[in-house]
C-alpha cells in the first residue's frame, strides 16, 4: 500500500472520462475541494449505497465547494444507467484501464473466499483546492461514510478559511 498518495502529498494528477465521455481533468477541478472515492462496480448494494449517501449529501458538498468524483472501471455507459436507475447528482469517472485507480494506490490484492485477485479497494481522498491530499480514508465500510466525509470536510474547510 506504499503508492497511496499521503496527506500532504499533492494530488496525482489525471485525465479522465466521466459518465458522459467528457474528459475531466485534476486542472478542471481548481480552487474547489474534490470527494475522489473509488467503488469496486456499479449498481452492487454497497456501491450503490455509498453513491446514494454521496447524493443524499450532495448539496452539503456543494455549500462547501466541493465536488464528489466516484471512479471504478465501469464503463460510462454503464455509469449512465446507475446514475439513472438511483437518480444520482454525483459524476462518475470510468477507468477501464485502471490508471486513476492505481495513480492513487486503489488497485489492491483483495480476498474473497480464500481467493486472491486484484481489485479496486473501496477509498476515499479528499483533496484541497490547492490540489493537495487532505485526508485519507484508504478502507472504506459504506455505512455513514459520506457522512464521515463531509465532517471531516467541514472541519477542514473551517480550518483552511481562518488561515
Amino acid at each position: 500500500m506504499s503508492n497511496i498518495p499521503q496527506i500532504g502529498q499533492a494530488a496525482p494528477d489525471f485525465s479522465t472520462p466521466d459518465q458522459n465521455d467528457n474528459l475531466l481533468t485534476l486542472d478542471d477541478l481548481s480552487n474547489q475541494w474534490i470527494v475522489l472515492y473509488f467503488y469496486p462496480k456499479d449498481d452492487t448494494p454497497g456501491c450503490t449505497t455509498e453513491a446514494k449517501d454521496f447524493t443524499q449529501l450532495y448539496q452539503d458538498f456543494s455549500a462547501l465547494g466541493a465536488k464528489i468524483l466516484g471512479v471504478s472501471p465501469d464503463s460510462g455507459k454503464s455509469h449512465c444507467k446507475f446514475i439513472s436507475k438511483h437518480n444520482l447528482s454525483i459524476t462518475l469517472l470510468s477507468d477501464p484501464e485502471h490508471t486513476l485507480i492505481e495513480a492513487y494506490g486503489a488497485w489492491r490484492l483483495k480476498k474473497f473466499m480464500g481467493k486472491e485477485y486484484m481489485g479496486v479497494a473501496r477509498s476515499t481522498f479528499l483533496i484541497s483546492p490547492d490540489r493537495m491530499i487532505a485526508y485519507i480514508w484508504p478502507n472504506v465500510k459504506t455505512k455513514g461514510h459520506a457522512q464521515i466525509v463531509l465532517t471531516k470536510l467541514r472541519e477542514l474547510a473551517a480550518t483552511q478559511s481562518q488561515k
